[in-house]
């Protein structure tokens, strides 16, 4: 019978006695939860490695050879999914997906019994859920990586796609003005704890009771890039590199839907709002975008949009995640 190693054990004469082993060095691991795991430096390394990748698509296929990638969601998924398991694959590795309903977390597992289990059986484990807590009390119980492929509060993979499209776009990040007009979300939190660290400036229009996370704000401004909150959407997207926007209602607060919907009219990406930006600007949007809600259909189908750049990137830019977390 094999070990766990896939070698074959030891026989009792050869074996070494426990208490005369030299005790396993314990690994290095790193997660990615929230985006503040990573300086200016590891922030450009990987879009570095993505834009790389994204040229010679099949130069890593076997990078991640005989590694599985556990992915576990409790809310759904199109992109995420599907540029999570197309990127392991490419590697040269495996995914496993687990419906949070289906596993024993329904009927009462815990959080950290879970992480600790999975750990035994695969390289990395990626979470797509609600309440950032239940990630965190993953992770802290994981021996390998852990990946946050969304949260009510973060959104890393997403920001990461996003900073590569900007930097596709306009070349150095540094001084790049991004204007983010709506909701203060757990997009918006990840792209500030990221892009500030390589030089992005952000102004954040959001309606007044909607603003993101003070301590997200004063922990990306110690990244040393500025950060203006506003109520003008106007205010926010005069002159900006870029314009961003996402749903006015996410997944778990339908039951505000209407509600928001009044709110948030004033702060529509319409193409008079964009005009108020730079010739050059672009219009961004994570998708799935609501035509008529958060942005007019003139603007997100226009030429304006790099949405389908997003939506692509976040294949290239989790590829290299995934390679320098698990490779």
């Amino acid at each position: 019978m094999e070990g766990r190693d896939g070698t074959l054990p030891a026989s009792p004469a050869s074996m070494t006695c426990v208490d005369e082993a030299e005790p396993a060095p314990k690994p290095r691991v790193k997660h990615l939860l929230t985006g503040a795991e990573l300086d200016g430096a590891a922030v450009k390394d990987l879009l570095d490695l993505s834009r790389q990748m994204k040229i010679h698509r099949g130069a890593w296929s076997g990078a991640l050879a005989g590694k599985t990638l556990a992915m576990i969601f409790a809310k759904p998924s199109t992109r995420t999914r599907v540029s999570f398991e197309v990127g392991m694959k490419e590697l040269g590795g495996y995914t496993v997906v687990l419906n949070a309903r289906d596993m024993q977390l329904g009927r009462g597992e815990t959080i950290e019994d879970t992480g600790a289990v999975l750990s035994r059986y695969v390289a990395g484990v990626a979470v797509r859920t609600f309440a950032h807590a239940e990630l965190e009390a993953l992770a802290a119980a994981s021996t390998v990586p852990v990946i946050n492929m969304l949260t009510d509060s973060f959104h890393p993979c997403q920001a990461l796609a996003d900073l590569l499209t900007l930097a596709e776009r306009f070349g150095s990040l540094e001084g790049v003005e991004v204007a983010y007009v709506g909701d203060g979300n757990n997009v918006l939190h990840s792209l500030l704890l990221l892009g500030t660290t390589v030089g992005v400036r952000f102004r954040v229009a959001t309606p007044p009771g909607f603003e993101p996370d003070p301590a997200v704000v004063q922990a990306a401004r110690r990244n040393g890039s500025e950060v203006v909150l506003t109520h003008s959407a106007e205010e926010a997207v005069a002159g900006a590199h870029a314009v961003y926007t996402d749903v006015w209602t996410s997944m778990g607060w339908e039951d505000e839907r209407e509600t928001r919907l009044k709110v948030f009219q004033p702060y529509q990406v319409t193409p008079q709002l964009m005009a108020a930006a730079r010739p050059d600007a672009v219009f961004m949007h994570c998708l799935p975008a609501h035509r008529g809600e958060e942005v007019t259909a003139e603007v997100i189908d226009g030429p304006q949009s790099v949405v389908w750049d997003q939506a692509e990137n976040r294949l290239h830019a989790q590829k290299a995640l995934l390679l320098r977390l698990l490779g």
